[in-house]
């Protein structure tokens, strides 16, 4: 599992298993098209892990990988990164600032609720 995952799975958690664990419904007469998971607000998930307020993870990647129990390093930074399509990453404060950006872009695609002011 990839660093990316791992941040995703901190903050989707356990809906994401309740859907996997919920057994089948009976197939109705006609099948209609299946919604996507359900969307998760990212920033009230997040804002709700205990410790919150005391880091700056709105804005700091190392900040946001703290608060969900994730190895901030340089070498998992720099994993995370390529994994977002930055294979030039240095960990300076303009690659982390773009890193932490580029992840909150990729939960938006993945279904979050991310505010445009997180991602642009």
């Amino acid at each position: 599992m990839g660093i990316f995952s791992s941040i995703k799975n901190a903050i989707w958690g356990d809906d994401e298993e309740k859907q996997e664990a919920a057994p089948a419904p009976a197939a109705p007469a006609a099948k209609p098209e299946r919604a996507a998971i359900s969307e998760v607000d990212v920033v009230a998930r997040v804002s709700s892990i205990p410790g919150a307020e005391k880091l700056n993870w709105r804005t700091s990647i190392v900040d946001l990988m703290k608060l969900l129990r994730l190895d901030p390093s340089y070498e998992n930074r720099k994993e995370l990164a390529h994994e977002m399509g930055n294979t030039d990453y240095s960990g300076t404060a303009e690659d982390n600032i773009a890193l932490h950006r580029s992840v909150m872009k990729a939960l938006a695609d993945a279904g979050g609720i991310v505010p445009p002011e997180l991602k642009d």
